[in-house]
């Protein structure tokens, strides 16, 4: 296997944690990412935008490092609830405005971290996708000389995209705003290799349990239906597992 001595990851022998290893190959380490780009530590407080299972594995993470509180907001009913069970503060866009809850909670001061977990194809509880819309709360929700770690994808170009600008890699935000704020903000894809030898310890010793997020574990001959289900939002689908060995 071509690259196996830098790409495989060694696993302890058996079935124990197999459901929560299986995230470790995405999802997992691009949650804890974000984390790291916003700088969460302890007793810091946290809004994590996208209830994903990204968004869900964020929450997780400021959690395993010490976040007093992490907020999640999303209006997808299901997915807040899982947040909640996880320990997040849940705020549904559906039912009050989210900026205005993050900072009448953290007495108007705002929260110490952000994570993006969304991307460009953020849209409204309305279904109308706002590029910047994710972008321009957190710029708000952050205090100042805050940090904002980006985790959600934003394309360089999308013929599909909502906006001529999006279309070409260009983003609308309150950047004047936070950059009068002095935020920080990091980006970029992560890397996994460099956090999931880390997040398999926290495994290992009952210190992460990333596979809370798994609904469904299915043949994979059911993929199709899979896809189409959770590319719908559909109540109750967070994660899939695949199983190809398996059949219907």
């Amino acid at each position: 296997m071509p690259w196996a001595d830098f790409n495989l990851l060694e696993l302890p022998q058996g079935t124990e944690h197999e459901r929560d290893f299986t995230l470790l190959s995405d999802i997992f380490p691009t949650g804890y990412h974000g984390t790291e780009l916003a700088g969460v530590e302890p007793g810091r407080t946290v809004a994590v935008f996208g209830a994903g299972p990204v968004g869900l594995m964020a929450a997780h993470s400021a959690n395993i490092r010490g976040a007093a509180q992490t907020f999640v907001v999303d209006f997808q009913a299901d997915r807040l609830a899982l947040a909640e069970k996880m320990g997040a503060t849940a705020v549904n866009l559906s039912e009050t405005d989210a900026t205005e809850a993050i900072m009448d909670t953290t007495g108007g001061f705002g929260v110490d971290c952000g994570v993006e977990a969304v991307g460009y194809q953020a849209h409204d509880p309305a279904g109308q996708e706002h590029p910047g819309l994710v972008l321009d709360a957190l710029v708000q929700v952050v205090r100042a000389t805050g940090k904002i770690g980006v985790v959600g994808v934003y394309e360089p170009s999308d013929e599909g995209a909502a906006t001529e600008d999006a279309r070409h890699g260009r983003y609308d935000f309150d950047y004047g705003t936070a950059f009068t704020k002095g935020i920080t903000i990091g980006s970029g894809q992560c890397p996994v290799m460099r956090y999931n030898h880390w997040l398999r310890d926290l495994i290992i010793r009952g210190q992460a349990q990333p596979s809370q997020v798994i609904s469904h574990e299915l043949p994979l001959d059911e993929a199709v239906r899979a896809y189409d289900q959770f590319d719908k939002r559909a109540d109750g689908w967070t994660k899939v597992i695949l199983h190809p060995a398996k059949s219907a």
